[in-house]
């Protein structure tokens, strides 16, 4: 395969092209040339758009694909076209499968079912039997079969002697624990933000409480064991802080944001649409500005999509009776763009495809010559709507049907292949 990409802006903090437009000469899936006005060879395939811009693919901390378990709701396939369409090159695939993933088998399975594929799907293995919190898994066994990470998911490791010893076993082999910070004793039942908004519409709230605790004692923990801790989707301004003190400490603490956590707030709930019932919940605005502010200081190292597909039967009921969630893949980068005068372009992609890998430590993507195509193209400016029928997911669980988003992915190229 040979692709020219013709007066595209580069947009890669690794790249000395960055901020330049260039002509970019791939063939065999490896960068040949990179300069102005090349001539195409005979074959290749030109991609000329105006406005066109390229990075390193973008890379999901936090995708569920559901399989195997849950097919109805997605798959590997149609979880990785969804990643293709939103730009993503790699994703972190959560354990939260049927049966879990806590097996090296399990890991096995989910990388052979991604194999040779435009996106590359890297298995996080559950940090304990079955996500029940109690019993450790086998994170080495499933670390030598190919797991980057180790993650209950949702299921926020409750007993800190549980967290404890996780945070131990995986420092011997230098593996990296995730917890989305849910003290479940404080958040039960809860359907939304606690506060006015929560109380006026009679939902039971998920106080910021449930979240800060937690992570005040995972901070004291990995301070205990001189352990590794990324925490997943933190959604509060007392969190940022918390984290924002550990890391001038030295702990070493990294942690994304989802998306949506980042431009809706809890004022989203008031129609009961199902559609925003996440995990954890919109906050207020206040929220808001502290975890921008994180962004901007690296308090927040990555944001992820929180990709989370859920079929209608558990979506189009009482408010009360949905299950939490959101489908994002293809809308996260538009959904980014909100935030490029807070953080410019290249902050939004340092946030999403630099960041994410460098701290699963796998290999960081350059527009440089003789370099690996991995790349993400992309018009920063042009608007688009997402139709129904446009959604590659399997799930249609999105608030954003029908609204119109800027920021548009134009294709990824990864693995010699073009989508």
């Amino acid at each position: 395969m040979m692709v020219l990409i013709r007066a595209a802006k580069v947009i890669d903090p690794n790249s000395k092209h960055n901020n330049k437009v260039v002509d970019i000469l791939i063939k065999n899936g490896i960068i040949q040339e990179i300069r102005k006005n090349i001539n195409a060879p005979k074959g290749t395939n030109i991609i000329e758009e105006k406005g066109v811009h390229v990075s390193p693919g973008l890379f999901d901390l936090h995708a569920n694909f559901r399989d195997p378990g849950f097919e109805w709701k997605e798959d590997i396939k149609t979880g990785m076209l969804a990643a293709a369409k939103g730009g993503f090159t790699g994703v972190l695939s959560m354990p939260s499968t049927l049966p879990t993933t806590d097996t090296k088998s399990q890991v096995e399975y989910i990388l052979k079912m991604s194999n040779d594929n435009v996106v590359n799907v890297y298995p996080a293995g559950s940090i304990t039997k079955d996500l029940k919190g109690y019993e450790l898994s086998e994170m080495y066994d499933m670390s030598r079969s190919g797991a980057l990470a180790f993650t209950d998911d949702k299921n926020s490791i409750q007993h800190a002697g549980v967290m404890k010893l996780a945070l131990l076993y995986a420092k011997n082999f230098g593996g990296i624990i995730m917890n989305q910070a849910n003290d479940k004793s404080i958040s039960k039942d809860g359907q939304m933000n606690e506060g006015v908004i929560s109380t006026v519409l009679g939902l039971k709230g998920i106080p910021s409480l449930a979240e800060e605790l937690m992570i005040a004692r995972d901070i004291k923990l990995v301070e205990y064991t001189k352990g590794r801790l990324h925490f997943s989707c933190i959604s509060t301004a007392k969190s940022v802080e918390l984290i924002r003190v550990a890391k001038k400490q030295g702990l070493n603490i990294t942690a994304d944001v989802a998306i949506h956590n980042l431009v809706l707030d809890e004022t989203a709930c008031e129609g009961f649409d199902t559609h925003y019932k996440v995990n954890p919940a919109l906050r207020t605005q206040k929220d808001i500005t502290a975890l921008i502010k994180g962004l901007k200081d690296n308090t927040i190292d990555a944001i992820s999509s929180d990709h989370t597909p859920q079929d209608i039967e558990n979506k189009k009921v009482e408010f009360d009776n949905a299950e939490f969630g959101m489908i994002s893949l293809q809308t996260a980068f538009s959904l980014a763009c909100k935030l490029e005068n807070e953080i410019g372009l290249e902050g939004i992609i340092e946030k999403m495809a630099v960041n994410p890998r460098k701290l699963l430590g796998i290999n960081i993507p350059e527009i440089n010559t003789d370099k690996a195509a991995n790349i993400c193209l992309f018009n920063p400016i042009t608007e688009w709507t997402l139709e129904e029928k446009n959604i590659v997911s399997k799930s249609k669980n999105t608030p954003f049907i029908g609204k119109k988003l800027k920021g548009k992915i134009i294709g990824v190229i990864n693995n010699g292949k073009l989508y």
